[in-house]
């Protein structure tokens, strides 16, 4: 029987590190994050075809756990493809990859017409969409010591899953109700879902991740992320609180500098909490705006895939310095989603700018 991949030391150095950010303590050395976003490197990484990711949560596992190890990604970081998609557990249909360089999208959304939102009912939360094999990967996670993740669109970026981005955007200007009634019931079935994993895994061992790509400034106002989506962030917040969820992240995709400071000054979220930006983001002035949280990020995607290893090690030095003064706490991380074909080479460069440049 071959050993774990994470040794015991291994692992409690990890939690050692995670519990010091979350005690606004400072780790020993800055985090690698790039385990959050490394799905599709590491199913790559490990000679297997990215559509692994989504059909095989034994591969996946330990694509991600030895790729970790490779590179000195911090393990209590965890990656997962999503647990809650409107369109898949609505009774949409996704296209999966076939093949390195593809990604999954909706091919057929569960409302297509205003009848369909009234149709919608609250799908079971075991067995609907990708959720069995969600499940399959947290029991890996939990098994090997690492957290366990719970992953899911914020309810504004679920809806419009349901019924395809053009009509969600006509909607959300004519017939805001439509809108309201999908991330309603978004939102319900989210909490539905996150109720079997807090039953299966345990409140304590759970990472819960929030993404929020459609309330990027490039699709919205801040006066709408405020009006639509706000509500909900807050209500999660209270909500993960209340059922004593310690780690709490939100990746803030995109282009959110004009949302930043509603964000702040509705303070929705448990504290500390990860928040991950995209590149457009300062991480300075992330910083500033909520300096109770911890900055997560933020090398930008394209730099990784296209950019040379020196370019790649520079932006990791100039990050780690800046993320080093930030007094709630940093670990670095891609922008978003590491780019599938990106040369192992520049991978490397990140390992070695934390190992050069990373300790306190």
């Amino acid at each position: 029987m071959s050993e774990p991949i994470f040794s015991s030391a291994d692992l409690a150095s990890a939690r050692a590190d995670m519990d010091a950010l979350f005690s606004y303590q400072k780790p020993r050395r800055v985090p690698n994050g790039a385990m959050c976003f490394g799905q599709d490197f590491a199913i790559r990484n490990t000679g297997q075809d990215v559509a692994d990711l989504f059909h095989d949560p034994a591969a996946f596992h330990e694509a991600v756990c030895w790729t970790a190890k490779q590179y000195q990604w911090h393990p209590f970081l965890p990656c997962s493809s999503f647990s809650v998609l409107g369109c898949l557990d609505f009774g949409g249909t996704m296209t999966y990859p076939t093949r390195n360089g593809e990604y999954f999208v909706p091919a057929g959304h569960p409302v297509a017409d205003e009848g369909d939102v009234a149709k919608l009912s609250l799908p079971d939360p075991k067995t609907t969409g990708d959720i069995p094999r969600q499940l399959a990967f947290g029991r890996l996670q939990q098994a090997a010591g690492l957290p366990v993740p719970f992953m899911a669109r914020s309810p504004f970026g679920m809806a419009p899953d349901m019924c395809g981005l053009t009509r969600f955007m006509t909607w959300l200007i004519q017939k805001p109700e439509l809108c309201e009634r999908m991330m309603e019931i978004a939102y319900r079935h989210t909490l539905q879902v996150l109720d079997v994993w807090v039953e299966t895994f345990g409140v304590e061992n759970l990472q819960v991740w929030m993404t929020t790509p459609i309330e990027s400034n490039q699709l919205i106002s801040p006066k709408h992320m405020e009006t639509f989506a706000m509500p909900y962030y807050i209500k999660y917040g209270e909500h993960l609180k209340t059922i004593g969820i310690r780690q709490f992240a939100i990746h803030l995709c995109g282009e959110q500098n004009p949302n930043l400071p509603v964000l702040a000054e509705a303070d929705p979220w448990p504290h500390p909490a990860i928040l991950s930006f995209g590149a457009e983001v300062e991480i300075e002035r992330a910083a500033q705006l909520f300096p109770q949280d911890i900055i997560f990020g933020n090398i930008e995607t394209v730099l990784l895939e296209k950019g040379r290893p020196g370019q790649v090690f520079d932006a990791c030095q100039n990050l780690l310095e800046k993320g080093k003064r930030i007094e709630g706490g940093f670990i670095l991380a891609p922008s978003c989603d590491t780019p599938v074909f990106s040369p192992p080479v520049n991978i490397y460069a990140m390992t070695r700018a934390v190992a050069e440049y990373g300790a306190y």
